[in-house]
């Protein structure tokens, strides 16, 4: 037997993560985190990918996901040229062809999977994982209609937090974007004020999380480190932190979580602080709208006022003539 030196504590490896700063930052995952991540996956899914489709780059937090749950369960990763994943007919032919059992992608991409695909292409899928993006429903529906017998969840999670700190079902949707879902094993998910105290339903509170999965830090910045990775005062273990995500979300009556978007792509016009996600999430329940963006913008009619501005991607034709609010 080959001698190992490595150790749970060792580094395993480092990902540069911009967030939503722009100023890259490295985050150290250690194999013991991953370990753990990797195990409360395998516990959730209770099954292990056959063929495995990695459409991310290797410098990206979601690849670890098909990485480390595949290889470690005896399955075939499969990696393809950047050519044909910007090709769906040829990457829908890749799926068919080999047999792809899992896939994880964003919504948003997948979406455009299931509209330029025939159902028999994808029908070897027996699990999707969206990520990265909000989770809408009319994709969820279609993904319902052309592929029954394929599971679909929606995860959401950190590179801080090794990738995986939550998982929705969305079979079950019933919203127009995705329940954030259920905390994974050896996991917690707090929504809190600026005073770290637990918000009440429907009120909104930042993300924070817990657990035994949680990045050490950011390489080389102990500062960065001590604002974002912070003493845990729900713990009872010494020592015990949680992460500041800088997302915004809030309870359901009925016990799920809604994501709302960033703290930080929050704004304010004319005294409101609106959330631009909100909006697009409003603008995407239309059956023409595939895409939308919406933001912030100076309106030249008012010295210092601002205006919302949405910018769609259509299906078909629509008349192009701009409609303004009336003041809302």
């Amino acid at each position: 037997n080959l001698q190992s030196g490595v150790t749970p504590d060792n580094l395993v490896y480092v990902i540069y993560t911009s967030g939503s700063t722009g100023k890259p930052k490295g985050v150290v995952v250690t194999h013991q985190k991953l370990v753990i991540s990797n195990g409360a996956r395998i516990a959730y899914f209770n099954e292990h990918p056959d063929q495995f489709l990695l459409l991310s780059s290797f410098a990206f937090d979601s690849s670890v996901v098909g990485i480390f749950w595949t290889l470690c369960q005896g399955g075939t990763l499969l990696l393809i040229r950047e050519e044909s994943q910007q090709n769906l007919s040829r990457l829908t032919e890749l799926i068919a062809e080999n047999r792809v059992s899992h896939l994880l992608t964003l919504p948003s991409f997948y979406a455009l999977m299931l509209e330029h695909t025939t159902p028999h292409q994808l029908d070897c899928l027996r699990t999707v994982i969206v990520a990265g993006e909000p989770c809408p429903k009319k994709m969820v529906d279609l993904h319902k209609e052309l592929l029954k017998n394929t599971g679909l969840f929606s995860e959401y999670g950190a590179t801080e937090t090794t990738v995986f700190s939550s998982v929705y079902n969305c079979l079950d949707q019933r919203l127009p974007i995705a329940p954030v879902g259920d905390p994974i094993a050896n996991a917690q998910m707090y929504l809190l004020s600026p005073y770290l105290q637990p918000v009440p339903i429907g009120v909104p509170g930042e993300v924070y999380f817990g657990g035994d999965a949680l990045a050490l830090g950011y390489l080389n910045r102990p500062d960065l480190t001590a604002e974002r990775f912070i003493p845990n005062p729900f713990s009872e273990v010494p020592g015990a932190r949680m992460y500041k995500s800088g997302d915004l979300a809030r309870h359901l009556e009925d016990g799920d979580i809604e994501f709302l978007g960033r703290i930080d792509h929050q704004v304010k016009i004319r005294g409101f602080r609106i959330e631009l996600e909100e909006i697009e999430a409003a603008l995407g329940q239309h059956p023409s709208i595939r895409e939308a963006v919406v933001v912030a913008k100076e309106d030249s009619d008012r010295v210092g006022g601002k205006r919302l501005v949405a910018y769609l991607v259509v299906r078909g034709s629509i008349d192009p003539r701009p409609v303004r609010s009336g003041g809302g």
